[in-house]
């Protein structure tokens, strides 16, 4: 081998070396095509494009992001196993974490990313992190209901007095999250009790936004949703809201459940830094910032960050403490099924 391909060789090694060394963002090296990661999203479609856009921004990190629901892509991974594609999965509640959790299909989160989020936004065993939350809300027709008429409690709707009065869509994860909650707040008697008179007492809708909207008509009096499709409605042009207002049930009441959003890494990665990264960044501050000033309308968890300045703060919301890692969306199944509910 002649010198000159020696000094050749050398200096392909050198500027190798530097460009590695330059391409370090946030301790993650930038990465070519081989380095992307796969993101199973089930949160809202425009939130996870946030995340990634501004990761891949800020690392150079090329993130392909495959769109479906909670429960869709929880089954989806169990099925595929250690074969998955997936690097990250991020779910719009925990019952779905939970499910791969308890599969045995999560790497463990980085020490420095739990650090950035809360004990009581995580769950204990560690095995993934929440990075938003929602509140429970009981959405109600301003018109014909005053705050003295509202339920104290989740529990008040399975009342008679309240049937054909009040709307859910059982269908939905978000739904069954807060049926979650109730079963590990109040027991598996209580919650098909529940469960039976919600079948007796309430109008079945396909979704929140439909549930709101029904409310807004005067088809029902009240719904039980989540808090930001009102707020979104009224970011835009409030048709779908104008007549609803919104109840929180505080107390530490299973109405006042609030359901965190998950980020977990699957133990199958190949790209295992970059996707402990992603989930980093979407924890971190800059992350949880597009909570803040983004059109989600979610609460911010991370530690010192700041959610939308329109909402009533997590503080205030007077939450039941649930352990996510408990929330049992198989359980939940079988009740809701045994009511007739799904």
């Amino acid at each position: 081998m002649d010198f000159s391909f020696n000094r050749l060789s050398g200096a392909i090694a050198v500027a190798t070396a530097l460009f590695a060394a330059t391409a370090l963002t946030s301790g993650v090296a930038r990465a070519d095509d081989s380095e992307g990661i796969v993101v199973y999203n089930a949160q809202h479609e425009s939130l996870g494009r946030e995340w990634v856009d501004a990761f891949t921004k800020e690392t150079g990190i090329k993130v392909t992001m495959r769109q479906g629901s909670d429960m869709q892509f929880a089954n989806q991974i169990i099925q595929e196993g250690d074969a998955s594609p997936a690097d990250v999965f991020l779910t719009e509640n925990s019952p779905a974490m939970t499910l791969v959790d308890s599969a045995g299909l999560f790497a463990p989160v980085d020490k420095n990313t739990l650090a950035q989020v809360p004990e009581e936004y995580r769950p204990s065993d560690g095995m993934w992190t929440g990075i938003a939350a929602r509140s429970t809300v009981f959405a109600y027709d301003k018109t014909k209901l005053t705050e003295d008429k509202l339920p104290k409690s989740l529990l008040d709707l399975a009342d008679p007095a309240w049937k054909g009065r009040w709307g859910a869509s059982p269908a939905g994860a978000d739904f069954q999250a807060i049926v979650s909650a109730l079963l590990e707040l109040k027991g598996e008697e209580a919650t098909a009790a529940w469960l039976k008179a919600l079948k007796e007492n309430a109008t079945p809708y396909k979704g929140n936004s439909v549930a709101m909207k029904a409310v807004n008509a005067g088809e029902v009096e009240g719904a039980v949703i989540y808090h930001y499709y009102w707020f979104g409605d009224q970011a835009k042009t409030g048709e779908n809201s104008k007549n609803v207002a919104l109840h929180y049930f505080k107390n530490q009441d299973p109405g006042a459940f609030v359901s965190i959003s998950g980020g977990g890494i699957l133990k199958s990665s190949q790209h295992m830094k970059e996707a402990q990264a992603f989930l980093k960044y979407v924890t971190s501050k800059a992350g949880q910032e597009i909570l803040k000033t983004g059109t989600s309308y979610e609460y911010a968890i991370g530690k010192d960050a700041a959610s939308n300045d329109k909402l009533v703060p997590l503080k205030d919301l007077n939450a039941p403490k649930v352990d996510a890692a408990k929330l049992n969306s198989k359980k939940v199944t079988e009740l809701m099924t045994a009511a007739g509910l799904i």
